[in-house]
């Protein structure tokens, strides 16, 4: 990517170009280097429009002179298909130890690395639907200048996901990160941190603020959690291998007395996943301070049994557990009283101080009582309502994407859900995803269009702060689709596919207000003069009939749909029973034919005709077939001897030609190995030899037969006819003698000639055929045959049988 990225031609260019100049080297071909793409696709790659790729990019990149573009013109004169050569990739080909000698492999590891950060996504004919990545979705102003720092940042990235920063001296109003993605990108630090700032909002990458046991600030890590998901690992594993704990005195640290306070305990999770905020003004990354921090737990600070006396108010609690009494005197109580601890960032916490409610005892003084039990790693056991345990839930968000996107409006939800109940809901958004890029026209948009639905719901409940069962209402209000109409593809009467409103939706609502004018009419009709509160009650007495009619149609059209889908699969039942029965019929059918001995040799088990025997009949035929196409053109139709001449001279021929190949088989074959094949191998190497040569030679025939016939008077006339009306068309008749009417007129004359040969082949045949078919024996009339029988003189033993 550097080599590519540092070549002089691109100086100055814009990062569109730049990117371009990636994308078309991640699609060359290792055979033969050229890249052939169209307009559009190369702008859904860099995320800019068609217009803007053909007017601005694919120009900077044929002034560049890193690019050769060969293009294809549009109908408005626009470039639409590009056949593209990445003249540096071009150059360093055979080049041993050049970085753009690139093998197939090292193609192919490009290409699945540009489809996994910025491919566009497709879908095939086929009904497949490739994803887009992990920008993908990014695309109008700036989107190619984030799409080039993502896939720099993804280059720079380790397998923990760490980037590693620059050094030296850096702009402390901008930070350190800002200014490592500006100097890949080549640009000022401001510009770094805008375009950090837009891939922070996608969560693509993030800015981790270390946590001290102090408190202090401290550096902060750059961090792409799609290249920790992709080695297995997450972006907590490497922020919690470097956090450092203060093992120093049990005082608090005179420093951060101005902080919040801090309460902690072993069971609770951390209901702010914000940074912790500094107001230090020499600090080097001010806004980084104020603005990002992992959303991963850290290790949890030992608690410390503290015996000293005296102090400030943060110094450890007494024999009674409590603070001196002060204005934050309980600052350090239990939200709920049982299981968590008061958090000082979030408002949406269950139970707080702030709200009112009555603190209960210190979380700190239970575990002193406990004994002092030590954070544990991995799942926690939660003390909940009624004294039963449950595995604690995890904090993080689901580690595949699509879910992480879905699922970060409820985030805070989340880590109130212990661990089945977040597989639970986990499957349910599985399923949703599913049903909604069934339903969505580009797939990629499933994640997003959950993610606003969930934003919508909680909009509607007040926030998540009026939510008291996280797990009923994610699974059974938040993320289940509520149709207004039969449409899959409405949503609270809004299009999942378009976000507009749903045209079915409207026809309904059409239709219920035109039966609601119209039942309005008929009352004004049928009750002038009611006043306006008694004809109010009326309309909606009669509106409340006609709904009730509709539903009842409807559940008694369900029913009879149920009752004929019931049928259906009666019908289907027997029918495949039917079939079933019918193909056991003909396997003891075939069976028992099969048994049946050969009606011509005899031999067993040949199903009424073995092979041999079948041969022999199919070369009798073709020899009979060639004597009579040799008769059509070498005899006369009507003349039965000629025929019978031509027919036999045929035969001769044939049954020579066989002799012949039978008499060179049998050199070319061991009489010893056809011998073990089998006592009737011979007969039927024989007779299948007997009828390939006879197939042969009625092939030749035939196309003698029709070569001949060609020649005939009629088909010359034919092609003569055929001819000159080609010629006679209008749009010969300027120029007849010009090359391509001439060749127009004779191929439709050789087509004229041809198809009159095979009629007259066609109509000869069947003239010999019924020559040769023996005429049927009438029996003569009973009046001619009765005088005959009645002359005939009677016997002896008639006579006495009748007397």
């Amino acid at each position: 990517m550097r080599a590519l990225l540092d070549a002089a031609g691109l100086d100055g260019a814009s990062d569109a170009v730049r990117l371009a100049v990636l994308v078309l080297a991640s699609r060359t071909p290792a055979e033969n280097g050229v890249v052939k793409i169209h307009t559009s696709e190369l702008g859904r790659w860099i995320g800019m429009s068609a217009s803007y790729t053909a007017s601005e990019v694919v120009s900077g990149l044929r002034g560049s002179g890193v690019v050769s573009v060969e293009t294809e013109k549009g109908e408005y004169r626009e470039d639409i298909g590009l056949e593209c050569k990445v003249l540096p990739l071009w150059a360093a080909q055979d080049v041993v130890g050049h970085p753009l000698n690139l093998a197939k492999k090292e193609y192919a590891t490009l290409q699945r690395l540009m489809e996994a950060v910025m491919a566009p996504g497709w879908k095939h004919k086929d009904g497949r639907v490739t994803p887009a990545g992990l920008i993908g979705t990014r695309t109008g102003r700036g989107a190619a200048t984030d799409r080039l720092a993502l896939l720099l940042l993804v280059l720079e990235a380790r397998e923990t996901g760490r980037v590693r920063q620059c050094g030296g001296t850096v702009d402390t109003k901008r930070g350190r990160a800002a200014a490592t993605v500006a100097r890949l990108l080549g640009c000022t630090a401001s510009a770094g941190e805008r375009v950090l700032e837009r891939l922070e909002a996608r969560e693509l990458v993030l800015r981790v603020r270390l946590k001290t046991g102090s408190g202090m600030p401290n550096r902060s890590r750059l961090m792409v959690p799609a290249v920790a998901a992709a080695h297995g690992r997450t972006v907590a594993d490497d922020v919690q291998e470097d956090c450092e704990e203060d093992l120093g005195p049990v005082f608090s640290d005179p420093d951060v007395t101005a902080g919040p306070s801090e309460v902690l305990e072993v069971a609770a999770e951390p209901q702010v996943s914000g940074p912790s905020v500094t107001d230090e003004a020499d600090v080097a990354e001010p806004d980084v301070a104020a603005a990002l921090h992992t959303d991963h737990p850290h290790l949890v600070t030992p608690v410390v049994d503290l015996s000293v006396s005296g102090g400030f108010s943060g110094e450890g609690r007494g024999g009674e557990g409590r603070r001196p009494g002060r204005a934050c005197v309980r600052e350090d109580q239990a939200a709920d009283g049982e299981s968590a601890v008061a958090g000082s960032g979030s408002l949406v916490a269950g139970v707080a101080p702030l709200r009112g409610e009555k603190p209960t005892k210190s979380p700190v003084d239970e575990q002193e009582q406990a004994g002092g039990v030590a954070a544990g790693a991995g799942a926690r056991l939660t003390v909940v309502g009624g004294g039963k345990t449950r595995q604690q839930g995890r904090s993080e968000l689901p580690a595949d994407l699509d879910l992480r996107v879905a699922l970060t409006p409820v985030s805070w939800l989340w880590t109130k859900l212990n661990r089945w109940q977040q597989d639970r809901v986990v499957e349910a958004a599985k399923a949703e995803l599913a049903q909604l890029r069934q339903v969505l026209e580009w797939a990629g948009q499933a994640p997003s269009a959950l993610a606003a639905r969930l934003t919508s719901r909680l909009e509607e409940t007040g926030g998540e702060a009026l939510i008291a069962r996280p797990y009923g209402w994610i699974t059974r209000r938040g993320l289940v689709r509520r149709p207004s109409c039969s449409d899959v593809r409405c949503d609270d009467g809004a299009r999942l596919d378009t976000g507009a409103d749903c045209d079915n939706c409207a026809n309904i609502l059409h239709s219920r207000r035109a039966w609601r004018v119209r039942i309005a009419a008929e009352v004004d009709q049928e009750l002038p003069g009611l006043e306006t509160d008694a004809r109010y009650r009326e309309i909606e007495a009669r509106m409340r009939r006609h709904a009730e009619a509709e539903a009842a149609d409807f559940v008694a059209r369900q029913a009879e749909a149920r009752e004929r889908a019931a049928q259906c699969a009666a019908a289907r039942a027997e029918a495949e029973a039917q079939a079933l029965v019918e193909r056991e019929r003909a396997a003891a059918e075939a069976a028992a034919r099969q048994a049946v001995a050969c009606a011509d040799c005899g031999r067993e088990r040949s199903a009424g005709l073995c092979e041999a025997c079948d041969h022999r009949r199919q070369t009798k035929v073709l020899i009979g077939e060639a004597g009579l196409l040799a008769a059509t053109w070498s005899a006369d139709p009507a003349d039965p001897v000629a025929v019978a001449a031509v027919v036999a001279e045929v035969r001769t021929a044939i049954e020579d030609a066989i002799a012949a190949s039978w008499a060179q088989f049998q050199q070319i074959t061991d009489p010893a190995a056809l011998a073990a094949a089998g006592p009737d191998a011979v007969e039927d190497a024989a007779a299948h030899n007997a009828f390939l040569t006879a197939e042969s030679a009625a092939a030749e025939y035939r196309h003698e037969a029709l070569v001949m016939l060609g020649r005939s008077t009629e088909a010359q006339a034919e092609a003569s006819k055929a001819y000159t009306t080609e010629l006679a068309k209008p749009w010969f008749q300027a120029m007849p003698d010009s090359d391509d009417a001439q060749r127009a007129a004779a191929e439709a004359a050789a087509k004229a000639q041809t198809r009159t040969g095979e009629h007259l082949l066609a109509v000869r045949l069947e003239q010999l055929r019924t020559l040769a078919r023996p005429e049927p024996v009438r029996p003569a009339p009973w009046s001619r045959r009765l005088p005959e029988l009645a002359a005939r003189p009677l016997d002896g033993e008639g006579l006495e049988v009748i007397a």
